[in-house]
């Protein structure tokens, strides 16, 4: 991987209509035939309905926001990452910053010429005031937590209309990943939070706003929702001003995008099988066979190649330390023997086989599988990993007191009480589900009874993100998504305090143990080591302490397939292919 602050250019020095453009490169797509094939509709799906419109109140990894502002590049921010060296290069910037205070100021042009869907400029206002609502603890923003280094903020500072200045507390390695969120419009925020704060912000966008009041810098905007059935996205008139192909076509070709809510992922695959949806993520085994076959049988035309990489998500299971309802539960959360018993539970091979079909690998880190250098690191390290075995598992419990068991074969405790607790995931991920029930199936062999159900994921989502101490879950299966190749582990995960430190999230933001605080020291020493191998070395160090504490007991990785239907054009070459940077830029997909 190249230096974080290594910046390559993506538009030579020209004419001043050249300058205001962002140029996407040629190799950035697989076929160059792009001729007359604009207009079309790129169709997806989703499992879980949308909760807001607002960019500041979602939470959730696939939200409105999200799909307008990361239809452009990786998203709508400053800087990029360029899929062929991994190298950041400017996108809403005009050119690479200015750095000074030993790496800890950064002064960045902004493109002049680009404007949100309604027509408004685009300029330093608009970064400074989303700033500024991010980071209001009032508002509630699942992005507050990156705008804060070693409980500290990175200060914006507007030098004039297209200059903005930003000032970190300490050198950071991913500091143009940080300065690379998307600007939403002053002109619709701002005036409203000026006017009524963080409540009036809560209030905006919400399911019942019209699309047409929707306002965005990045390649869509919303055209219609409709509850519980579809959404459609046409493109941003504006876009195109600013966002040419390597031809000075404007982009998207596309001119809208729609996502179809779904029952599950097995309907999902269905209506990707039937034609009816162009591109799904292949699960497991079954899933590539079930394709394949329709493909052999002329009733698909679709691409299909497996294991192109291994994954850059991860899926967990998190125990509930704040839970002053239930005092002894809460103790036995936060016994380090108790989560190592569960690791041991955790029959990781068999979700593999049966949930993946063989195509995946045992996780026991945050880092995902796809980042096989600093997971190398973490096992140089000397990271544990608490691998299947019941016994030790029964042997740790014992420890805990939990020696005898009832007539129905639960272990309970002196008083007679079950070891029990309740295990949810969101209904609807197939793979998820599985996972829950082979882990409470694994549980009942030792005596643990786990009550597993999966529940809405919007439901999910806020018993996870809740802060106090008393937070209404006792054990959630979930995963993770998003963040960086340059420092892999999550900037509002790893810290005490950040919204996804998701076993230990009290009202105060306070660590519990000294493992917690030193992951936390570690995390930000890691990320001001701006050199490579060094700060894998610091991960490899965090991975140990974070092993030993088995903070969220990680189960499996599967591997990155990639499906999509043949009426689609534009994908990256294969080369480029791999779960981090996925099979296609949208921006540059067309229709055959």
């Amino acid at each position: 991987m190249k230096k974080v602050l290594t910046l390559a250019l993506a538009l030579t020095v020209g004419s001043a209509a050249a300058q205001s453009a962002f140029v996407w490169p040629a190799a950035w797509t697989g076929e160059q035939n792009t001729a007359n094939k604009r207009g079309g509709e790129l169709r997806l799906s989703a499992i879980s309905d949308f909760k807001t419109f607002n960019p500041f109140t979602s939470s959730e990894a696939d939200s409105i926001p999200q799909r307008m502002a990361t239809g452009s590049t990786s998203t709508a921010g400053l800087f990029t990452q360029d899929p062929r060296n991994d190298e950041l290069i400017p996108y809403m910037a005009a050119s690479a910053p200015v750095v000074s205070n030993n790496n800890k100021r950064f002064v960045v042009k902004i493109r002049q010429g680009m404007k949100f869907s309604d027509g408004q400029a685009i300029t330093a206002d608009d970064w400074i005031t989303t700033w500024k609502i991010h980071t209001d603890d009032k508002v509630g923003s699942n992005s507050r937590d990156n705008f804060f280094l070693v409980g500290k903020p990175i200060t914006i500072k507007k030098l004039d209309n297209y200059t903005l200045q930003f000032d970190f507390p300490q050198p950071s390695s991913k500091a143009l990943v940080l300065m690379s969120y998307t600007p939403w419009p002053d002109h619709v925020f701002g005036k409203a939070y000026r006017e009524g704060g963080a409540e009036a912000i809560k209030k905006m966008w919400t399911l019942a706003t019209s699309p047409s009041q929707i306002v965005t810098p990045g390649m869509w905007v919303l055209e219609s929702y409709r509850a519980g059935e579809r959404t459609v996205f046409k493109k941003n008139p504006n876009f195109g001003d600013w966002n040419k192909d390597s031809r000075g076509q404007e982009l998207p070709y596309l001119n809208n995008l729609s996502v179809r809510i779904v029952a599950d992922a097995n309907a999902s695959l269905a209506a990707f099988l039937a034609g009816q949806i162009d591109t799904v993520p292949m699960r497991n085994a079954d899933d590539l066979a079930q394709t394949k076959k329709a493909i052999d049988a002329g009733n698909l035309k679709a691409f299909l190649k497996a294991n192109v990489s291994p994954q850059a998500t991860s899926q967990w299971i998190t125990f509930n330390w704040n839970k002053a309802s239930d005092p002894a539960k809460q103790k036995l959360f936060r016994d380090v023997r108790f989560r190592r018993a569960m690791s041991h539970i955790a029959n990781r091979q068999a979700m593999v086989q049966l949930a993946l079909g063989g195509l995946g690998s045992e996780t026991y880190f945050s880092t995902y599988p796809i980042f096989k250098q600093q997971i190398d690191a973490g096992l140089s390290a000397g990271a544990p990993t608490y691998k299947y075995n019941l016994a030790e598992a029964s042997r740790l419990l014992g420890q805990l007191g939990y020696t005898k068991k009832n007539a129905q074969g639960f272990l309970v405790d002196k008083a007679g009480k079950v070891l029990e607790f309740n295990l949810s995931t969101n209904a609807g991920n197939t793979v998820r589900e599985q996972l829950g029930r082979i882990f409470a199936d694994e549980a009942k062999k030792v005596g643990v009874k786990v009550n597993f159900t999966p529940i809405d994921f919007n439901t999910l989502v806020s018993q996870l993100t809740s802060k106090g101490e008393n937070r209404p879950f006792d054990a959630i299966l979930l995963g993770l998504s998003g963040g960086d190749n340059i420092w892999s582990f999550g900037q509002n995960v790893v810290p005490c305090g950040t919204n996804l430190h998701s076993y230990n999230n009290p009202t105060d933001g306070k660590c519990a143990t000294s493992q917690e605080q030193l992951m936390t020291k570690l995390y930000y020493q890691g990320d001001a080591e701006l050199n490579d191998a060094k700060r894998r070395a610091i991960g490899g160090q965090l991975m140990k302490v974070e092993g030993e504490l088995q903070p969220v007991i990680y189960l499996v990785g599967g591997n990155y397939h990639v499906a999509f239907n043949e009426r689609l054009g534009g994908e990256f070459p294969a080369n480029l292919m791999d779960a981090y940077y996925l099979h296609r830029l949208q921006g540059l997909t067309f229709i055959k």
